[in-house]
């Protein structure tokens, strides 16, 4: 099972409902509107932390849903808005719309967060309806529905150095001696499932993050093996350290093994000009003249190869002050990125279209559709306030140009309406 992507479903907070209220007193009997507004619901956030480094808890939950947000109250009393819903994601994160593919947020900081389901409105009570002349209305709107989608999550390491090559060329083990780390090693194919990561001391003040990244095979750009999960990895890194197993334990040639990778490569655009750094391991199993045949094959082809030995630690020292050296060398990337940030999910449409189909008249759009379900029409004061804001954006003077006369049903926001043109 990957660990490195997920689909989960997120649905914000319904707004809570606004109420029909009336103060009364012995001086007023008829009473004063005093109902108050309905909550917000909540939000749903993605929020990147370091406290998580794969998305095995969402292989046990998929459903994520924000609070609703509470009733108006009389009084005047605004209903409680919905607790915001903060699913924490590992530094990386890159978030999809599951259908359309389209990245929403990369989230590379620690705490940087975006929203992706932006909560209902809370529904108006019957206070926010009073006009000069309409001073006690028995109107109120129903709270909005929270926005919801699938999303797709893909897991790009944050490394500054990320160690690439065929399985069992002894990337873990490298991760292992440079560092803190004490990844899984094994004598056999795809031993590291899941892309692990360590700090390399260069001295008491200097330091860079290296991934060991899960062997590739051939093919592995077309699905393959476990390397087309991960070179998705490798696209983070700034530089590419590429070990080859100059012992040849498992009967493969490096040079043929280093050229096969790199085909492997070019097919991902993002990785064809990484820079790359070559590292021949298990020198401990050569002698100094193999070594050296070695690192000569190889510089025919215009290829510096660095020998080092996972297991006794020569060359390691070396090794790590040229990573150093290559990583000092790049130009700094400074890019500003939002702390938080909010995915509108709502383009603008048009505001309303009038259609005359088999079952009758219709009009359409989101502000008329919207208007009709928030309102609750079960008044006549509600459905005089509807007419006058349908009057209001147009769509009572588009009938008419159409020849629909009072009393004529129009359909709306799936609610047949007598026309009061």
């Amino acid at each position: 099972m990957q660990f490195d992507e997920a689909v989960i479903h997120v649905a914000a907070g319904k707004g809570g409902d606004g109420i029909i209220s009336f103060h009364r007193t012995r001086y007023n009997p008829k009473g004063s509107p005093d109902g108050g507004c309905g909550g917000d619901g909540g939000d749903v956030i993605l929020r990147a932390s370091r406290s998580v480094n794969t998305f095995s808890h969402f292989h046990q939950q998929v459903h994520f849903r924000a609070e609703d947000g509470g009733p108006g109250g009389p009084n005047n009393r605004q209903g409680k808005r919905g607790e915001d819903l903060v699913i924490f994601v590992p530094v990386g994160t890159v978030v999809r719309d599951l259908h359309t593919g389209e990245i929403l947020a990369d989230l590379v900081e620690e705490g940087q967060e975006v929203v992706v389901a932006k909560g209902g409105r809370g529904g108006r009570g019957n206070r926010s309806f009073v006009t000069s002349v309409r001073q006690a209305p028995r109107i109120r709107e129903f709270g909005e529905r929270g926005e919801e989608r699938w999303l797709r999550l893909e897991l790009r390491l944050l490394a500054d150095v990320g160690i690439i090559g065929f399985p069992n060329v002894g990337k873990s083990s490298l991760l292992a001696r440079v560092s803190d780390k004490k990844p899984k090693v094994a004598a056999y194919p795809f031993t590291t499932l899941v892309p692990n990561l360590g700090v390399v001391w260069v001295d008491e003040t200097k330091s860079f993050v290296m991934a060991d990244l899960p062997g590739l095979i051939e093919g592995a750009h077309e699905g393959r093996g476990l390397g087309d999960k991960f070179l998705r990895h490798a696209a983070r890194a700034k530089i590419l350290l590429h070990m080859v197993d100059l012992a040849r334990t498992e009967g493969r040639d490096p040079l043929s093994d280093y050229f096969t990778i790199r085909k492997e490569l070019a097919a991902w655009e993002e990785l064809s000009r990484k820079p790359e750094i070559v590292a021949g391991n298990k020198i401990d199993l050569l002698t100094k003249d193999q070594v050296e045949k070695e690192k000569e094959r190889f510089a025919k082809e215009g290829i510096v190869l660095h020998p080092v030995s996972a297991l006794t630690g020569e060359g390691v020292k070396e090794l790590v002050g040229v990573l150093w050296e290559r990583l000092s060398a790049l130009p700094q990337e400074v890019e500003e990125r939002p702390r938080r940030k909010v995915w509108d999910l709502t383009p603008g449409p048009p505001p309303y279209e009038v259609i005359q189909g088999e079952e009758g008249w219709e009009v359409r759009g989101p502000a008329v559709e919207g208007l009709v379900g928030r309102l609750d029409l079960s008044t006549p004061d509600a459905r005089e306030y509807l007419w006058d804001e349908l009057d209001r954006l147009g769509v009572v003077r588009a009938l008419r140009r159409r020849g629909l006369q009072p009393g004529t049903p129009v359909k709306i926001g799936g609610k047949t309406l007598e026309f009061s043109g």
